[in-house]
């Protein structure tokens, strides 16, 4: 295994486990997966029946382009596979894929018409990159509906799935995990808003824009944001690592 391997797989696991402190999972289900550098078609997915809080490094699956288990003690669990590997074939530049139902962000895909409103700065963090797609079909546990819900992201690095979730991209996991964080708090404030019946107050597209070129010019913050977040785990849970 390489170096590079070796860090993805803790990082993945470390990803999971501070996930499941935010509350963003649910039992066993749903799915992180990160493309391993220079080997197209080989994925790190965490596997099924893991809690999230107890994933460590030596669990995560590497998986091939037809769901086969090159490394690790299970095969991949079938939604998992047909969501998230058709994602990263579609989409070669989403090296890291974050699938979740977390509560807040899947209430806005519940309710007629739900979409991320420019109404926090958290919000404008994502302005103009989440996708919606507003048909439910089901379990993905066919191909084509894994396709189909690739192709719904189109070129955005978020996506609404009606009824259902959410699902993040991002070149690293810093990146991806520092969004699904951001997304999670930018909906909760914007459902407490909802639940007061008053009419939510927009930014302006002009100010929306210019506050998400702010964020993008502000360097690694994902990745000081998931360096202190790992710093957490090392101090007080750090089986992830093993």
């Amino acid at each position: 295994m390489t170096t590079e391997m070796a860090q993805a797989k803790k990082d993945l696991a470390a990803a999971l486990r501070l996930a499941a402190r935010f509350g963003f999972n649910e039992g066993v289900c749903n799915h992180f997966s990160f493309a391993v550098p220079g080997t197209p078609d080989r994925y790190l997915l965490n596997p099924h029946g893991v809690h999230w809080s107890q994933m460590r490094a030596r669990d995560i699956l590497l998986v091939d382009g037809a769901g086969r288990t090159l490394e690790g003690e299970t095969q991949a669990e079938l939604t998992a596979f047909t969501i998230h590997g058709r994602v990263h074939a579609r989409h070669p530049h989403a090296h890291c894929v974050l699938h979740t139902h977390m509560p807040y962000a899947t209430a806005l895909t519940c309710v007629e018409g739900g979409e991320l409103a420019p109404i926090h700065q958290n919000s404008l963090r994502f302005y103009g990159a989440v996708a919606y797609d507003r048909d439910y079909n089901g379990l993905a546990e066919d191909p084509a509906e894994g396709e189909r819900i690739a192709a719904a992201l189109g070129d955005k690095r978020v996506l609404f799935m009606g009824n259902h979730g959410v699902l993040v991209i991002g070149e690293t996991i810093a990146r991806a995990f520092d969004d699904l964080y951001y997304l999670e708090q930018a909906c909760r404030v914007q459902v407490l808003a909802m639940s007061t019946g008053r009419p939510l107050k927009r930014v302006t597209d002009n100010v929306a824009a210019s506050t998400k070129a702010e964020f993008e010019a502000g360097g690694a913050y994902a990745e000081s944001h998931f360096a202190a977040l790992k710093r957490i785990l090392d101090a007080d849970d750090p089986g992830y690592a093993q």
